[in-house]
């Protein structure tokens, strides 16, 4: 079935299902903003182009999905291969990318193949998101430790040297504020789950560098004014050679914000009892995806932690997540001048507490108890992710766990267990 839970939900919506909604709309867009600012950042793009991200393709992926309660965005997953296709082919090539990766989205989903990402071997999928997450948590170093580096390489193999170098340049304040805002997420996320505890944290070290005349770089030094309004749509640069030199990216792209979002939905069900429709969250994220990208965006998927804060803000409908969208669309209107304070340290301590969470460290010891199969396919993604690239990873870790399976084709397959990221 592909009709959006949208169409589903309205039949029977009432005033106190739009207050909870409307009351869990603005929670997930307080959590949403410093992320989307901070993975923007992260991947090599200007700041505002998350804020484009978060609410263009964040509101299209709840309007036309399949989950009641998905939040649809930028995601930690994605920093990578945005930050590699940036480098190598500029904003415009990811935008042509993401296009085409929203198109492959709405091939797979109008031929109902949304079922078929649970065959993707669980080890490969935990392999590159581990992977992502230690290439995240080492481009956060700079600016977490305050490191005079001018330019600091892709290539984590090269990375790495050039930080333990610049060691001796690292700046106290900025330290500081990057502690503080980390130890004020850790306490905030403990004491008071509830609370939209990125934002607060966030902004107590920001504003510990306003009144206290900090040397540290915010937004608006490093980026100047951040955007307060949308940018007019326009297509991207549809030229033969053009989309022959981007497809391969496009593929991937595709890939993960199918498996992200399809995984963050089944998490969702789990924690509502409910039943997704993956084949029209897959035309939900193709058509998110095109949507971002004719407004200059990032590419968007399912984001597993804004869809459980939802949930547990008191999300019901899809409706939640299109008034997330709508609150970042009225911030960017009328406060993006006070977005420009925001501390990069502090950004910086965001993006390495998601690398934390995207790891899911409490199950490593659960990965060492898996059949050796398992293991080694899971070690090979997580080390091609982190040595060579995604798309390797990718490739090589699916072939290679299609290869096990037929080699053990007399045993039947273990039920698929979703992540819970």
């Amino acid at each position: 079935m592909r009709q959006p839970k949208l169409l589903t939900t309205m039949r029977t919506y009432s005033w106190s299902l739009f207050l909870s909604d409307l009351a869990a709309g603005i929670t997930v867009a307080m959590v949403a903003l410093p992320l989307s600012l901070a993975i923007a950042i992260a991947s090599g793009a200007d700041p505002g182009t998350g804020l484009v991200t978060a609410i263009v393709g964040g509101f299209f992926i709840s309007a036309l999905g399949g989950s009641r309660v998905q939040i649809g965005g930028p995601t930690g997953a994605f920093i990578v291969v945005v930050y590699g296709v940036i480098a190598s082919h500029g904003l415009s090539g990811l935008v042509l990318a993401t296009f085409m990766a929203g198109i492959l989205l709405l091939i797979a989903g109008f031929f109902r193949i949304g079922r078929l990402i649970s065959h993707v071997p669980e080890a490969v999928v935990n392999g590159f998101t581990i992977g992502i997450a230690i290439i995240i948590a080492s481009s956060q170093l700079k600016d977490f430790l305050g490191l005079d580096v001018s330019n600091l390489p892709a290539d984590f193999l090269e990375k790495i040297p050039v930080l333990w170098a610049a060691r001796d340049t690292a700046n106290p304040s900025t330290l500081t504020v990057a502690l503080l805002s980390l130890g004020l997420i850790i306490l905030f996320r403990r004491l008071a789950p509830k609370l939209p505890g990125l934002i607060v944290a966030v902004a107590i070290g920001s504003l510990a560098v306003v009144l206290g005349g900090l040397p540290v770089d915010t937004i608006a030094t490093r980026f100047g004014a951040l955007p307060s309004s949308l940018p007019a749509p326009h297509l991207p640069d549809l030229s033969l050679a053009r989309v022959i030199e981007l497809f391969p990216s496009a593929v991937v792209i595709a890939f993960l914000a199918g498996v992200e979002s399809l995984l963050s939905a089944l998490v969702a069900d789990r924690m509502i009892d409910g039943h997704h429709r993956p084949n029209a969250e897959l035309l939900a994220q193709g058509a998110g995806n095109i949507a971002s990208s004719l407004f200059g965006g990032l590419p968007v998927t399912g984001a597993i932690a804004r869809t459980a804060t939802n949930i547990r803000a008191g999300g019901k409908t899809p409706v939640a997540g299109m008034v997330h969208a709508l609150v970042i669309l009225i911030v960017m209107l009328v406060a993006a001048p006070l977005a420009g304070y925001l501390a990069l340290p502090a950004m910086a301590a965001v993006l390495i507490m998601t690398a934390w969470n995207m790891s899911e460290p409490h199950k490593w010891a659960g990965y060492l108890a898996e059949p050796w199969t398992d293991r080694i396919l899971l070690l090979v993604t997580l080390v091609l992710t982190v040595v060579v690239d995604l798309t390797v990873a990718i490739g090589v870790g699916v072939a290679l766990g299609l290869l096990l399976r037929l080699r053990h084709a007399e045993v039947l397959p273990e039920d698929w267990t979703p992540p819970e990221r």
